[in-house]
């Protein structure tokens, strides 16, 4: 039986007063002074054509139409959505990248109540930054996500460079059986190991789908990873793609991509020069395996627009706080593996084990019950996170609420991107850099969400 304690009660009472007492407030990620009409996101229950076997049902979004909405904000303008919960157990909906007011968050019981079967809760920030997200429950997470509710943000500057043409692709798998239906969400061997993979893989809730673009044009192709294990190494076959920016912030460098690796909640946005020839495909291509895994496809079409990736103007920077390195303190990050013990019974789901743990405290629930923070920042200071991994697998590690820059890394060199998730390989020592410039508790974790659920998170507190 779900676990429901007092303490969980007296949170929820008090993040709910935090919420109603705030509306209105303004501040450098707080809410907006005029909120507009908010944007409806109804979490229901669907069918899909996921595979050739029919129908699926049990299917999760946000809406009747099929795959979870795009949703088109602009740098430094309001945003609001209400969620509506038309589902029979809770959920909340997490802005995956995006630096907003803590109470926006989504996370269950650390920023906010669950949104219970019949209510609804209203989200209104402003986004500081451009560049590509996604947004996805933070309750239940293995199930809803696995069953369909991950969706892709696009936040717009009126500065961008112009393209002949978009294409925005969401990169999932789902775990179906031969009958076209849900089967176990995970097995624990292999949550203790990569993670469990979905058996039909898709991109806009689609298999190897090909969308027409204008040959010889300059496409701006934004991918979200939003599957909840695989991790993509990624190549284009017949067509030139620059990367351009990844995890919504652009590179300090653009470059070819040849060979790229991404885990789950991370981004990618290419600029692809298409080929001259009508008719000509571009393929994107995932690489990891046995055999090159045809993702999505590019149709050259009309008489070719002749354009150049050097006719391409910056990208420009998103406002994010440079650390100090000279006065940052260290902060020590170990992911590893942990003694299996029973996970903590939770109202919003658990896997029923602890596999992982960061600096050896393994937190599979959903709240922050009984964990402290595992570091307690001061806002406007400077800190590194030194994070090691210490296990044979890659881990996607995802930061709630402020973004880091990459120093430094033990593997390889590495660029100074800014980023929000960082793939860390095994073995791997790297130093992220940040200011704590966002007031409130942020989440830490890996976003294999096997990993998450079964021990490898934690938080950091700012005030």
């Amino acid at each position: 039986m779900p676990l429901l304690t007092r303490r969980n009660l007296l949170k929820a009472s008090a993040v709910a007063g935090a919420y109603g007492a705030g509306i209105g407030i303004a501040g450098k990620f707080g809410f907006a002074e005029a909120t507009p009409e908010p944007q409806v996101l109804a979490a229901l229950k669907t069918e899909a054509m996921l595979s050739e076997a029919g129908p699926t049902r049990e299917v999760m979004s946000w809406g009747h139409d099929g795959m979870p909405p795009i949703l088109r904000m602009t740098k430094g303008r309001p945003y609001a959505a209400r969620l509506k919960n038309e589902l029979d157990e809770p959920t909340t909906i997490h802005w995956h990248g995006l630096r907003i007011d803590n109470r926006m968050d989504g996370v269950p019981f650390m920023t906010q109540p669950y949104v219970y079967t019949g209510d609804s809760f209203d989200y209104a920030f402003t986004p500081p930054d451009a560049g590509t997200f996604w947004y996805h429950p933070h309750c239940n997470t293995l199930t809803q996500m696995g069953h369909g509710m991950t969706g892709v943000i696009v936040v717009e500057d009126p500065s961008d460079p112009e393209f002949d043409a978009e294409v925005v692709l969401n990169l999932r798998d789902w775990r179906l059986g031969g009958d076209g239906q849900f089967i176990a969400p995970f097995r624990p061997r292999d949550a203790a190991k990569s993670g469990t993979y979905g058996t039909v893989r898709t991109a806009n809730w689609h298999q190897e789908p090909q969308y027409d673009a204008p040959a010889g044009g300059l496409v701006r192709l934004r991918i979200a990873v939003t599957d909840v294990t695989r991790i993509f190494s990624l190549k284009m076959e017949g067509a030139d793609a620059t990367v351009i920016a990844i995890d919504g912030n652009p590179v300090p460098k653009r470059f070819s991509l040849d060979l790229l690796q991404i885990g789950p909640g991370q981004r990618l946005d290419l600029a692809v020069r298409m080929p001259d020839s009508e008719g000509a495909v571009a393929t994107l291509e995932d690489i990891r395996g046995t055999a090159p895994k045809t993702i999505a496809s590019l149709r050259a079409s009309g008489q070719s627009l002749k354009r150049d990736i050097g006719d391409l103007g910056p990208l420009v920077e998103n406002p994010v706080p440079k650390a100090d390195l000279s006065a940052a303190e260290q902060i020590p990050l170990v992911l590893s593996a942990t003694a299996e013990n029973a996970a903590v019974e939770s109202i919003c789901g658990t896997l029923g084990y602890s596999f992982w743990a960061i600096n050896k405290v393994p937190w599979p629930g959903d709240t922050p019950d009984p964990t402290a923070p595992l570091a307690e920042l001061k806002l406007g200071k400077s800190y590194i996170f030194n994070l090691e991994n210490t296990t044979p697998h890659a881990h996607p590690i995802h930061l709630h609420g402020m973004s880091f820059t990459v120093i430094s890394s033990s593997a390889r060199e590495v660029m100074p991107l800014v980023s929000d998730t960082y793939l860390i390989q095994p073995d791997e020592k790297v130093q992220l850099a940040f200011v704590a410039d966002n007031r409130g508790d942020w989440l830490l974790h890996c976003h294999i969400i096997e990993h998450q659920k079964t021990g490898m998170t934690s938080y950091v507190r700012v005030s």
